[in-house]
């Protein structure tokens, strides 16, 4: 510091000038009457400087003594605000005085040990936030006022990767107020959210349409002294949720569907045999054979329906031991062999593998998915065309399976349906050709849940007016 600027080189300056003042004036009353009453006034002139020397010199000393007593204890208190400053919270003053310097370091050091409690322990929820906010689930964004994101959690970063991804369609005539944030960050499906809660100051709660998958969002002002600064939102991603529940009341409506059929079925023929509108025996066992076949039809549904649910509850038992693919394959082939002389289909069957040996599956279990599988060629099948069964083996990655591959020549899967195929009652959704009926429409996803239980995976491929082939895997060792 330049000794000139500091309290002590003020201070000596101070003390200079005024015994400067005090010996000019003596000096100027006290040099005519030296000079007019001692002869030796020339001696007398020099004491008066060699005092006034000594003077300076004592004010210096003076000066350097304070400096040494008030300019190093305020050094210390400088630089001890400088380690603050700098983030060194555990900086502490060791002067141990009784004036006020001393006063001055003891409320400094208060001072200090408030303050570093005080960012500990805003370290603490600092780090406490963070953590909560890592954990979750779901994604957290924050806004300020302009739109700019200002904080976010994990989930909350890859969402907005991946949306800035995605190529929106721009409307033509934005909303009010939209012009101004566009230039900020808020993504565009939560734009018209986003203006919501600034405008109307209160929470808003909307479900949010991306592509194939669907948000639910709850945003919330952020306020600073009764003005909102900001908004935060919550998305919650709830595409599974909304597929289930539209399964669920496609579920429903599908089974009042498949049941109602056969119920007005029986209870009309069964009217008709309390009316006595049969006038022979012959029709009355014609209306009593349509009741019968209706009631097994609604039987072999709610056995199903069964099934189905006791294998997705994970409640089937399975019996599982070393299966012979190979036998049972040619039993099935067997069995529909002729099934496909009387269509005119030509059914085939081609083994890839000598040895297609499964360690532990359940023969039975693996008996109806290919009954179901081959069910459905057939019934999509026309006379004419081939159905074709290739048996052999795969490795993938590092894991050995039996590949079965059962192709036919049928009417083919759209391909917006092949999706969906496994679902249940997927025959209800779409009035596909069918050759025959009498199915319940629950089978593939009863193939589905029975192939997965196996540890196995199923698929499908088609082309309209070609044929469908479904891909089945099964690991040969036991999982």
């Amino acid at each position: 510091m330049n000794f000139w600027r500091s309290l002590v080189g003020k201070l000596w300056v101070t003390i200079i000038c005024l015994v400067a003042v005090v010996l000019m004036t003596l000096g100027l009353f006290l040099l005519p009457y030296i000079d007019s009453n001692f002869a030796n006034s020339g001696a007398i002139k020099r004491l008066f400087l060699y005092t006034c020397m000594i003077g300076f010199s004592l004010t210096t000393f003076f000066a350097l003594f304070l400096f040494t007593k008030i300019t190093q204890p305020m050094q210390q208190v400088i630089e001890a605000a400088n380690n603050i400053r700098k983030g060194e919270y555990g900086t502490r003053l060791t002067l141990v005085t009784s004036d006020e310097i001393g006063q001055l370091a003891t409320s400094f050091n208060h001072m200090a040990a408030e303050l570093e409690e005080n960012i500990r322990s805003l370290n603490h929820e600092k780090g406490h936030l963070s953590s909560v906010l890592r954990s979750m689930s779901d994604a957290v964004v924050t806004f300020d006022i302009d739109g700019h994101i200002i904080l976010t959690n994990p989930h909350g970063q890859s969402l907005l990767e991946t949306w800035r991804n995605l190529e929106w369609e721009q409307e033509a005539d934005p909303e009010p107020g939209e012009e101004i944030i566009s230039k900020g960050e808020v993504p565009l499906p939560l734009r018209p959210l986003f203006l919501s809660t600034l405008q109307e100051g209160g929470d808003q709660r909307s479900n949010v349409h991306v592509r194939q998958g669907v948000w639910s969002v709850h945003m919330a002002p952020l306020y600073s002294e009764n003005h909102i600064r900001g908004a935060v939102a919550v998305l919650r991603d709830v595409t599974e949720e909304v597929k289930l529940e539209k399964m669920r009341r496609d579920f429903v409506a599908n089974v009042s569907h498949e049941i109602r059929t056969p119920l007005s079925m029986m209870q009309g023929y069964s009217e008709a045999l309390l009316d006595g509108m049969a006038s022979s025996p012959e029709e009355s066992s014609e209306l009593i054979q349509v009741i019968h076949d209706e009631s097994l039809r609604m039987g072999r549904l709610v056995k199903d329906l069964l099934d189905l649910a006791r294998m997705e509850a994970g409640h089937t038992d399975m019996l599982k031991a070393q299966v012979d693919m190979s036998e049972l394959l040619e039993r099935v082939y067997r069995k529909f062999s002729v099934r496909s002389k009387e269509r005119g289909i030509d059914l085939q069957y081609r083994k890839l593998s000598e040895e297609l040996l499964l360690k532990a599956a359940d023969e039975d279990k693996l008996e109806q998915v290919l009954t179901n599988l081959l069910d459905n060629a057939f019934r999509h099948t026309p006379a004419g065309k081939k159905i074709l069964i290739v048996a052999g083996q795969s490795v993938q990655e590092s894991r050995r399976y039996v590949e079965i591959e059962i192709r036919d020549e049928g009417v083919g899967i759209p391909p917006d349906d092949l999706p969906y195929i496994f679902e249940r009652f997927y025959k209800a959704d779409k009035a596909r050709v069918r050759g025959e009926s009498g199915g319940t429409g629950l089978g593939l996803a009863i193939v589905k849940n029975i192939v997965e239980s196996h540890h196995g995976h199923i698929s499908a491929a088609s082309k309209l007016s070609e044929g469908t082939t479904f891909t089945l895997r099964l690991p040969v060792e036991k999982q």
